[in-house]
């Protein structure tokens, strides 16, 4: 059954509310504008580091074998990813000869939903009505119900075992042929796949007694059901009950993979162009060309690019709301007017927003894409030109008008 809160904000605290909404707008400006100019900065940084780190790669076909020649160098090359390392998780005891072993943990729990409804008054009061719903669900951490808002779901919430989390267990000595490959490498090897649950006799008893007191249930009931890569801690996995906890175990296996980075001695290291300080390369799964990986790359700059042109706009946006608010607040007495009124200060924010970042961009390109900048100026001033001659020339090639007959 959903629960329901009103509550009512008085007029005099929504003008006060608007007023610091005021400054609140002028910082969401000004932060809004240092993105912008910044993620120009970025992107054309990013794109000359891109360019220099392809133009100083070798593209190397093998590396099953140590090469001194290549230390220092920015190569790109494909192998198979191995390692001896039998890697476990120390609390399960399962594990195998793998790149990585992950341990996922749900717990089934009540979840608060909420939705809310707020209807402007005369006078200038406002009203909010929310209601909220629950639900069981499997959340990858416990809720604390206390929180909740319906008394009847407070303090319904808990875990068998409270001390269960989510953890990766990685193999420390990953090799790519003769090279050795760094933690940050390893931990971008993907491709997971079920492992085996299979854990002693002893820890299933230890987890059964553990559940059973949490439960305050006999020791010799069965708590715990191993199903292929899962762990359920629990009464009944076909029937989840609050506070149940699900455990799924994966592995990552040896994969072929792509490097793109630069050889110090036997490993690797991350590109960092040395006069635009971004890096560039890293590891990818399977077989890659130096021309794909250069894509992808600035494909990602792009991508980045416009987030962040969006990003910045919306804060511009906002934050011109933020500032013309005070207006609609005052004509909150009236709702229909403060309708009217918004509908407005959004069309003129939204102007306002749009050009302000227009310009931003503009002098930010002056800044970092001088050349370019001066070209797309001079091309909108000369289409601005033409079309001007032309608009004045067409009168004049308008055809005369037939003089009427007597």
């Amino acid at each position: 059954m959903a629960y329901t809160e009103t509550t009512t904000t008085g007029y005099g605290k929504r003008v006060t509310s608007s007023l610091k909404g005021i400054l609140t707008g002028f910082l969401m400006i000004i932060i809004g504008t240092i993105l912008l100019w910044w993620n120009e900065g970025r992107a054309v940084k990013t794109a000359k580091s891109i360019k220099n780190a392809v133009e100083q790669t070798t593209p190397v076909a093998d590396l099953s074998t140590f090469n001194q020649a290549l230390n220092g160098q920015m190569i790109c090359a494909s192998g198979f990813a191995k390692t001896d390392d039998y890697v476990s998780d120390p609390y399960f005891g399962i594990g195998e000869t793998a790149i990585r072993i992950e341990r996922k943990v749900e717990f089934f729990q009540w979840v608060e939903h909420s939705q809310s409804k707020t209807e402007d008054k005369v006078g200038g009061k406002q009203e909010t009505t929310t209601t909220y719903t629950y639900s069981k669900a499997w959340t990858s951490s416990p809720i604390n119900s206390s929180d909740f808002k319906d008394p009847e779901y407070q303090d319904k919430n808990f875990v068998v075992m409270g001390n269960m989390e989510s953890a990766d267990f990685q193999a420390k000595n990953v090799t790519v042929g003769a090279y050795i490959l760094p933690e940050s490498m390893i931990s971008s090897i993907s491709g997971s796949e079920p492992i085996a649950a299979s854990i002693s006799a002893d820890r299933i008893a230890d987890l059964n007694k553990t559940v059973a007191q949490t439960l305050s249930k006999g020791d010799s009931l069965n708590f715990v059901t191993v199903t292929n890569n899962q762990i359920y801690l629990g009464e009944n996995p076909n029937n989840p009950a609050i506070g149940d906890i699900k455990i799924t175990f994966t592995k990552v296996m040896p994969a072929t993979v792509t490097v793109w980075a630069r050889v110090v001695n036997n490993t690797f290291e991350h590109y960092v162009d040395a006069k635009h300080g971004k890096g560039v390369g890293g590891l990818y799964m399977g077989t890659r060309s130096l021309d794909s990986l250069q894509e992808q790359a600035e494909s990602t700059n792009n991508f980045m690019t416009w987030l962040f042109r969006l990003l910045g706009f919306l804060l511009v946006f906002f934050g011109f709301k933020g500032v013309f608010g005070l207006v609609v607040t005052l004509l909150k007495v009236l709702p229909f007017l403060a309708n009217i009124a918004n509908v407005g200060i959004s069309i003129v924010s939204g102007v306002l927003g749009f050009a302000w970042s227009l310009v931003i961009i503009a002098i930010a390109w002056l800044f970092y894409r001088p050349v370019l900048a001066i070209v797309l100026i001079a091309v909108v001033v000369g289409l601005f030109i033409f079309l001007s001659k032309r608009s004045k020339e067409a009168p004049a090639e308008q055809p005369a008008e037939t003089p009427a007959q007597a």
